[in-house]
């Protein structure tokens, strides 16, 4: 008697800012795969790159434009955190060069997601065994970098309002060392010393000029500028020297691959 193979079941890790939208996704795809699983459900692109790490899923489903890390940087983190994993990209911007997209490694949905397209990406999912290429994504990541800003996207912010105390401080974005998240509002700090916003670190984060602020850890984002040195400790998390502060900030593992190419 031949025995039957047992059937892959296979994992995915979704990551949409907007919940509705998130939802949305997450319920098309129990439609169109019952059998495949939904391991995580993220907000934004720090939670998504702990869940890659965490659960190493098959696919992971990402939006391009979310606050702090944006979808190009998640899957070029992955490609250290959890290579096993096939990228989907999820964009409403069709100025993302779509022909990029069709002559890369990597599959794209474009919002609002049409059944009939998420499909056919469903199937070429399955249709595939072998482990991403990751010279191919990194080379679409280059590219897909390398173009302009969306139509009305958001000007960095240049001051920042925040409180030290009974004092308000004008602070120049410029000045700020790094952020760290202080329950539902965010600790800004400088040379001079520290103050307090009136933000959460998430609502800061799509603000921020993502070329000069990372985000290191979920609680944490730096100003590159400020950056003394990096160690990398035996587990593979890092520790940031400051230029102008005593303290060091943990950098999580799956993080420290944002700075391999600096």
């Amino acid at each position: 008697m031949t025995e039957t193979a047992p059937v892959r079941t296979w994992t995915c890790v979704v990551a949409e800012d907007e919940a509705l939208l998130r939802q949305a996704l997450v319920a098309e795809l129990q439609r169109a795969w019952p059998g495949l699983q939904v391991l995580a459900e993220c907000e934004d692109g720090a939670s998504a790159v702990e869940a890659l790490a965490e659960h190493q899923p098959d696919v992971a489903f990402l939006d391009i434009r979310m606050p702090g890390l944006t979808g190009l940087e998640v899957a070029r983190i992955a490609t250290e955190a959890s290579p096993r994993t096939h990228i989907v990209f999820v964009t409403a911007y069709d100025q993302y060069a779509i022909d990029a997209f069709e002559q890369g490694a990597v599959d794209y949905l474009l919002k609002p997601v049409k059944p009939e397209r998420l499909a056919a990406t469903l199937e070429r999912l399955q249709a595939r065994e072998a482990q991403p290429d990751a010279a191919a994504l990194a080379a679409l990541l280059d590219k897909l970098g390398a173009l302009p800003k969306a139509a009305g996207a958001v000007e960095p912010l240049t001051w920042l309002t925040a409180s030290a105390g009974r004092e308000t401080r004008l602070v120049l974005v410029d000045d700020v060392l790094y952020f760290r998240a202080d329950q539902k509002y965010t600790t800004v700090v400088t040379a001079e010393g520290e103050a307090l916003l009136r933000s959460s670190l998430r609502e800061l984060l799509p603000r921020l000029d993502g070329n000069t602020f990372k985000q290191i850890h979920r609680g944490t984002i730096v100003n590159l500028k400020a950056i003394a040195g990096i160690v990398r400790d035996d587990s593979g998390r890092g520790t940031v020297r400051l230029r102008h502060r005593p303290e060091t900030l943990v950098v999580s593992q799956p993080f420290m691959a944002l700075f391999k190419h600096m």
